[in-house]
């Protein structure tokens, strides 16, 4: 694979690079995002191609179920360089359809890192969980397990909201935060929150 990758890094480098070259130079003298993107790591999704978004337009952080959690040092210092060195104007929590993530909640698993790291979304499983019957067809399973991605999008801006960076800056009026939902068999993206 990884000469695949490689072959394509240079297709890339001399049709679309060159043919924007002007565009990749002023990247290279800085970033100035407007967007902070907080998205899922699933590899069927990519964030630049689903939103048609020029590059140095979206700052992005992907993980296991596009969480925000207040604990990830790792998130914690992206989340900071995007709010105060980059100013973005903007934050969006996507989640998606299909979320492997939200469908593990669901499991006993038996991994050292994965049930830890899906803490974060165990709450959203638990609200959708109180508000409806116990799915009896497949066809209520997914519209549970979609219930449960929607709302762990909200959960996740609840969490960004517990960063006193973030909440300062959205009561300032400096930024804005979004939830959007891509449902990978339309290709679609709405907006949640």
């Amino acid at each position: 694979m990884i000469e695949e990758l490689l072959k394509g890094n240079s297709q890339f480098s001399e049709t679309v690079f060159k043919k924007n070259i002007d565009q990749y130079r002023d990247l290279v003298t800085g970033e100035n995002p407007k967007v902070f993107w907080i998205g899922c790591a699933d590899a069927r999704i990519q964030t630049g191609h689903i939103t048609n978004a020029p590059p140095g337009s979206l700052y992005i952080h992907r993980n296991m179920g596009n969480m925000a959690p207040n604990h990830d040092w790792n998130f914690a210092a992206v989340l900071e360089n995007a709010v105060v060195h980059l100013k973005v104007g903007e934050i969006v929590v996507c989640g998606h359809s299909e979320c492997s993530a939200i469908r593990a909640l669901d499991e006993d698993l038996q991994d050292a890192y994965i049930p830890l790291w899906l803490s974060d979304a165990r709450e959203a499983k638990k609200r959708v969980d109180s508000c409806i019957a116990p799915p009896r067809t497949p066809n209520e399973q997914q519209e549970r397990w979609k219930q449960i991605e929607i709302e762990n999008i909200r959960l996740q801006i609840e969490n960004l909201l517990n960063f006193p960076l973030v909440k300062q800056a959205v009561n300032k009026g400096e930024i804005k935060i979004y939830g959007l939902y891509y449902d990978l068999n339309t290709g679609r993206l709405s907006r949640i929150v």
